[in-house]
């Protein structure tokens, strides 16, 4: 129902529960005529019908209702009906009012016992007078001020857990931006380092037609072998994605100190690749030889793809620390394969997860005419301290 009219029902009761009032004579005597009394208990009753949209007007039409049912009464009525006005104003007026409205109530009260007794000329109606007044006028507004604070704390936490919603629900997005990023990056790095081998091999063949047979067989079988690595591979990371939570971890199937087998996938392919590796290869944190070897392998894919000459990579194992430099030439006279522009962006994120830095851009030293010497360098600690790799310059596409 709608409150308004729901607000005139109650009026009318009241309004004729009133009347009843006055016709069994609950009113003081004083000689004087009924029907008059009925006008203040009519405007108190219209204060009802206005307590949830006017508050303020329902609470001044109970004010002066009342004063003018004291002049010509009091009446019981009039008085059980102003009581509503007043817890209204109270509840649903402003919050300013409602403190007011407690105070001067609860002054109202004493002064009114206070009077009452010294009218009489006796504590024991002082007492009574006391509490009638306290019952009328402040017992609905404490009430009010009571169901105001509870009514109040209810929205406050409705609120709050709306937000709590919000946040759960914004970290959920997060996760799953992180994990699908993730998965970019590891399709990213599969797909372009076996198949960028096979589309510039399949290149090569085309384009040459003094091969010999052995010499096709042997590119045919690189084709083959960088295919069936990329979707062994493939194979493994959707099966790491289709395990349940509380699978056991599947061991790190790459490791940097692995580097020497795929420089010499990375030779089979037709690239000029030399290897120095500098200390005593050791056993490090998963998350850190998956870091390496994955940067090992975006970088000879970026130099099969945009190189023009040797390559040459360094791994050095120093104290606390593995340092991957790899330098190529590169220029005009790339490949053209498209690249995806996240090669770099990827490696740099593979770095900053384990606590490392990554720098990748060209470097000024003496070559040919067009050509540039383009350098890796990445560091990844001994220890997973995640912050910030910061990313000098980058190439697009590469």
């Amino acid at each position: 129902m709608n409150p308004l009219r729901q607000d005139a029902l109650v009026a009318a009761v009241v309004f004729a529960g009133g009347v009843a009032l006055l016709a069994s004579g609950a009113y003081v005597h004083r000689g004087q005529a009924v029907p008059p009394m009925v006008i203040p208990l009519a405007v108190t009753c219209l204060g009802v019908v206005l307590r949830r949209r006017r508050p303020v007007a329902a609470l001044a039409l109970g004010v002066a209702a009342v004063i003018g049912d004291l002049i010509l009464g009091p009446s019981l009525g009039t008085v059980l009906i102003f009581t509503d006005n007043l817890y209204a104003a109270t509840l649903y007026g402003p919050r300013r009012l409602a403190t007011w409205l407690l105070g001067i109530t609860a002054v109202l009260a004493v002064v009114v016992g206070a009077v009452a007794g010294l009218a009489a000329g006796n504590w024991g109606a002082l007492a009574i007078g006391g509490v009638q007044a306290g019952l009328v006028l402040t017992t609905p507004t404490l009430t009010a001020l009571i169901i105001r604070q509870h009514r109040d704390q209810v929205i406050a936490e409705r609120a709050r857990a709306r937000q709590l919603a919000r946040l759960a629900e914004l970290d959920r997005q997060a996760a799953v931006t992180a994990e699908r990023t993730r998965m970019a990056r590891e399709l990213h790095d599969i797909i372009a380092n076996h198949f960028s081998a096979v589309a510039i091999q399949s290149a090569a063949v085309i384009a040459r037609q003094d091969l010999n047979a052995e010499s096709v067989r042997k590119v045919l079988e690189s084709i083959r072998a960088n295919s069936v690595r990329g979707m062994a591979e493939m194979r493994t990371m959707i099966g790491l994605l289709r395990a349940e939570a509380d699978d056991e971890p599947e061991t790190v199937s790459h490791r940097l100190k692995d580097a020497p087998e795929l420089v010499a996938r990375s030779r089979r392919a037709g690239m000029d690749v030399r290897l120095s590796v500098d200390g005593t290869p050791r056993d490090l944190a998963p998350s850190i030889e998956v870091a390496g070897y994955r940067i090992l392998q975006e970088s000879l894919t970026n130099a099969l793809k945009h190189g023009t000459g040797r390559v040459d990579v360094t791994v050095e194992y120093a104290s606390g620390e593995v340092v991957l430099t790899i330098e190529n030439p590169w220029g005009s006279g790339s490949s053209g394969l498209p690249g995806s522009g996240t090669g770099l962006v990827g490696m740099a994120e593979r770095a900053a997860v384990v606590g490392g830095t990554f720098t990748a851009g060209p470097v000024k030293t003496a070559l040919g005419e067009g050509e540039q010497l383009w350098r890796i360098v990445a560091t990844l600690a001994a220890e997973s301290q995640p912050f910030e790799a910061k990313l000098i310059s980058a190439e697009d596409g590469r």
